[in-house]
């Protein structure tokens, strides 16, 4: 019998630690690989994951290094590190691994291709976390919206290799479909970076679900010029969930509750961004429809508008500016 596959989460942060978490309380080999302060604060406090139904599992012995040489035992390598730093970390795997099955878990559109480039001798395949993780504690991370994880086609092994009791990893064909059907919803991450609230505060307020959803309708029309069908999120088809955002309270949160599962505690990974006085994914997020919409000739002015409030937070370095979002509506009104 083959010996299992060694894993190494490169880039491990809220969404690196909560997979390779999981993988290792199942048994996996794995090691993380991630900057000396996390390093420090988990072999202080141990690694502990919740959820949003309430389950706590504390990972025992977990295997944290902030040394890249690690990566030369790797077998599977999970690329979690922000899109800023993909072109970066693809070379550092080529060095030490690169004949290793790589496996981008990140958001935005193009990460795969760009590890791709300095990984020829590589398996690189794209993945897309449909879930939100954010960290509540000292060496704990909590899953706070429902969700699994799709690969783009690869081996049914791989697929098995990743997939645990807790965690559902499923692979499809048609990958930028999901792809962009995940930066839909990835839409809200910067309004509510921006907002400074959780992300169920956020969405309770009619305002910030109006932005949201004009953001959506300007990216579906840029998807349509571009022969573009994105893949559901939700029960209903991504051109219905603009019209339920707008809908009043009463009304959306009764629907919403069919839709996803977000507990107190969620934020948005760029919100944490902020707090961290750190650059933020917006370029690989709503960068990617303006790029998408200049080659089409068309305009999202809300996107704009957005881009130009978290570059503006990004600038002041003060942690999340708790805009009201009449601030962004008054352009439009």
């Amino acid at each position: 019998m083959s010996d299992p596959p060694r894993i190494v989460v490169a880039g491990a942060g809220a969404i690196g630690c909560y997979v390779g978490g999981l993988l290792a309380a199942a048994g996996r080999d794995v090691t993380f690989l991630g900057r000396d302060r996390l390093a420090q604060e988990i072999a202080l406090y141990g690694l502990t994951l919740t959820d949003h139904a309430g389950t706590r599992t504390r990972v025992t012995d977990p295997q944290f290094s902030s040394d890249p040489s690690c990566l030369a035992q790797a077998d599977i390598v999970l690329v979690t590190v922000k899109s800023a730093a993909t072109h970066e970390i693809g070379e550092t795997i080529a060095a030490r691994a690169p004949t290793a099955t790589v496996v981008s878990l990140q958001n935005g559109i193009t990460n795969a291709d760009t590890l791709r480039a300095p990984l020829q001798n590589a398996s690189v395949f794209g993945g897309v976390v449909a879930f939100n993780v954010a960290q509540t504690a000292p060496g704990t991370f909590h899953q706070g919206t429902s969700g699994g994880i799709t690969l783009e086609t690869c081996p049914n092994s791989l697929v098995a290799r990743l997939s645990t009791p807790q965690l559902n990893v499923i692979q499809t064909q048609d990958f930028e479909a999901v792809q962009w059907g995940k930066l839909l919803v990835n839409l809200n991450n910067a309004l509510n970076a921006v907002s400074g609230l959780t992300l169920l505060e956020q969405l309770h307020i009619r305002a910030w679900r109006r932005i949201l959803a004009t953001q959506m309708t300007e990216t579906l029309q840029v998807l349509k010029a571009s022969k573009i069908t994105p893949a559901k999120f939700s029960p209903v088809a991504p051109q219905i969930v603009p019209h339920i955002l707008r809908l009043p309270n009463p009304l959306f949160t009764r629907i919403a509750k069919a839709m996803l599962t977000v507990d107190p505690q969620a934020r948005s990974s760029m919100q944490d961004d902020l707090i961290a006085r750190r650059i933020t994914e917006i370029d690989a997020l709503q960068g990617e429809v303006l790029r998408l919409a200049t080659a089409h000739g068309l305009s999202c002015p809300m996107i704009k508008t957005v881009v130009a409030a978290i570059r503006v937070a990004e600038t002041a370095q003060a942690g999340p500016p708790n805009l009201n979002p009449q601030t962004l509506l008054t352009p439009f009104s």
